[in-house]
C-alpha cells in the first residue's frame, strides 16, 4: 500500500496497525507455546484479579454527604389541648409561633369578631404540646386547621382561606428556622458509592474466551503452515533425489555402453575384410542409433529433468540397436517389435526401454548357445500404456551373467518419482521359456510423434 508523505496521520496509523499485528502474533505464539494447565491457572487468576480490583480505586471510592431533613410542626387547636380550659370553643382559632424573639400570638374568629392577643402560659404549653407532637411524628406535614362555622359567606371563607395559606407559608419558614437552629444534631450523613470497575469481570472473561479461541485456531494455523514446509521440504527433496537418478541413467545414456560400442566397431572393421555389404549395413545401423541417441544428450528437457519422450522416439534408438545385435549374432538372434502405429505417439520415461532390451539379450539370449527371440510388444490394458520385453532366453537369474539388479532398481524408483502408485515393473516367466517383463505407466499421447 503506498502511504502519503504528506499525510502523517496516515503513517501514524499505518505503524499503529502494524505494531497491532505485531503484537496479536507474539501473543498468540505465546498462548500456543503454553500448555493448558497453565492456561486454565492464567484464566482463574485474571478472574480472581478483575473481582478485587473492582472494588479499589480508581475503579471504585466513596464519598460522603450531609442531609438535614425538615423539622415537622404540628400546630394543635388550643382546644384540643387538656390544659386549655374554654367555656366556649371558638370559631376559628390560628396559633402563630414566635419568631425573632417576638412571642407568639393567637388569632380567634368567631361571632364576636376577630381576636389576636399575645400567647398566654396556657397557648405556650399546648404550643410545647403540638411541638412534641410533631417531634413524635417525623415526617409529618404541619397543620393549621381552621373551622368556620355553619353559615359563613363565601368571601368570608376566601379571605380566611388566602389568610390560611399566608399564616402557613410563616409558620414553615419559623419551623425550618427553628429546626436548625434547635436540632444541628438531627443532620443525616449519605454515604454514597461510585464504582467505575463493575465492568472488570466482564472484559475478564471476554479476554478468556478469546483467548481461548486464538489458542485453538492459530495452533491450527501453525501447524498447517508446518506440515506444508515440510511438504515443500519433502517435495525438495523428492525432486533432487529423481533428479539424482535421472543424472544417472542420462549418464549411462551418454556412454551408450562402451564396450557395445567398442565391439560393434570392431565387428565393422572385421566385416570390411570379410563381407564388406554386411559391414556396410552394420555402419549405417550404428550411425542411426546415434543420431537417434545423440538429441537426448543436448536436451534438458528429457532424462536430466524427469520429463517423458514418446514411445516412438525410444523405438527409434532400440531399432538399430537390435540390428546391430543381429549382425553380431547373426542367425542367433531374431527380433520382433509389435507396437500399433497410433501408440508411437504415448508418452513413455527414456532409456526404460533400452535398459529391459539390453537386460534380455546380455543376460537371457546371448549367453544361449542356440540364442532366441526378442519380442517387443506395446498395448492398452485398463487405461495404461503396458510395454512388454519377452525373451525366450535361459530365464531371469539363471545365467552366469547375471547382473546386481540395479538397473531394474532404477527402474523402479524413477517411476516412483514419476508416477508414483500408478505405475509398475512386474518380472515374470515367459511361457515359451525364458524372461517376461512387463513396464505400465499411465497412457497419455504427447505433442510430438517420431515414427
Amino acid at each position: 500500500m503506498n502511504i502519503d508523505p504528506s499525510k502523517p496521520w496516515q503513517q501514524r496509523r499505518e505503524r499503529l496497525a502494524a505494531a497491532c499485528v505485531r503484537g496479536f502474533h507474539l501473543y498468540a505464539n505465546w498462548l500456543i507455546g503454553i500448555s493448558w494447565r497453565r492456561f486454565i491457572l492464567l484464566s482463574l487468576l485474571l478472574i480472581i484479579g478483575a473481582a478485587l480490583l473492582q472494588n479499589i480505586p480508581p475503579f471504585s471510592w466513596t464519598y460522603t454527604t450531609t442531609v438535614r431533613p425538615p423539622v415537622p410542626m404540628v400546630v394543635l387547636d388550643p382546644s384540643d389541648a387538656p390544659s386549655a380550659k374554654r367555656s366556649k370553643p371558638p370559631g376559628i382559632h390560628i396559633e402563630a409561633p414566635a419568631k425573632d424573639g417576638k412571642p407568639g400570638v393567637d388569632i380567634t374568629i368567631d361571632a364576636s369578631g376577630v381576636r389576636i392577643a399575645p400567647r398566654t402560659q396556657a397557648g405556650a404549653s399546648v404550643a410545647a404540646s403540638a411541638s412534641a407532637a410533631s417531634a413524635a411524628g417525623e415526617g409529618a406535614e404541619p397543620i393549621i386547621d381552621i373551622r368556620l362555622p355553619a353559615g359563613t359567606s363565601e368571601a368570608v371563607r376566601q379571605a380566611v382561606e388566602e389568610a390560611r395559606q399566608t399564616i402557613d407559608e410563616a409558620v414553615r419558614e419559623a419551623r425550618d428556622e427553628a429546626g436548625a437552629a434547635k436540632h444541628p444534631a438531627r443532620s443525616i450523613r449519605e454515604v454514597h458509592v461510585l464504582s467505575l470497575g463493575e465492568f472488570l469481570p466482564s472484559l475478564a472473561m471476554l479476554w478468556i474466551v478469546a483467548s481461548l479461541i486464538i489458542k485453538i485456531s492459530y495452533k491450527r494455523q501453525v501447524q498447517a503452515q508446518a506440515e506444508a514446509a515440510q511438504a515443500v521440504e519433502v517435495a525438495e527433496s523428492e525432486a533432487l533425489k529423481r533428479q539424482v537418478v535421472e543424472a544417472r541413467m542420462a549418464a549411462m545414456q551418454a556412454q551408450i555402453e562402451p564396450h557395445f560400442l567398442f565391439n560393434t566397431l570392431a565387428s565393422i572393421d572385421h566385416l570390411i575384410e570379410v563381407d564388406p555389404p554386411r559391414a556396410s549395413q552394420m555402419q549405417k545401423n550404428l550411425i542411426a542409433l546415434l543420431r537417434a541417441a545423440m538429441p537426448t544428450l543436448r536436451e534438458t528437457d528429457g532424462a536430466a529433468t524427469g520429463q517423458s519422450r514418446d514411445l516412438g522416439r525410444e523405438l527409434a534408438v532400440i531399432r538399430p540397436y537390435l540390428e546391430i545385435l543381429k549382425v553380431r549374432m547373426e542367425e542367433r538372434l531374431a527380433t520382433e517389435v509389435d507396437v500399433a502405429d497410433g501408440l508411437l505417439s504415448a508418452e513413455f520415461p527414456t532409456m526404460m526401454l533400452q535398459t529391459l532390451v539390453e537386460n534380455a539379450v546380455k543376460h537371457g539370449l546371448e549367453p544361449k548357445p542356440e540364442g532366441g527371440k526378442l519380442v517387443i510388444k506395446a498395448e492398452i490394458v485398463h487405461g495404461k500404456l503396458a510395454l512388454t520385453v519377452q525373451d525366450s532366453g535361459l530365464g531371469f537369474g539363471q545365467a552366469a551373467t547375471a547382473g546386481t539388479g540395479v538397473g531394474l532398481a532404477n527402474i523402479r524408483e524413477r517411476l516412483q518419482l514419476l508416477y508414483g502408485t500408478k505405475a509398475g515393473l512386474t518380472i515374470g516367466e515367459n511361457p515359451g521359456g525364458g524372461t517376461r517383463v512387463t513396464l505400465s505407466v499411465p497412457y497419455k499421447p504427447v505433442g510430438n510423434a517420431h515414427g
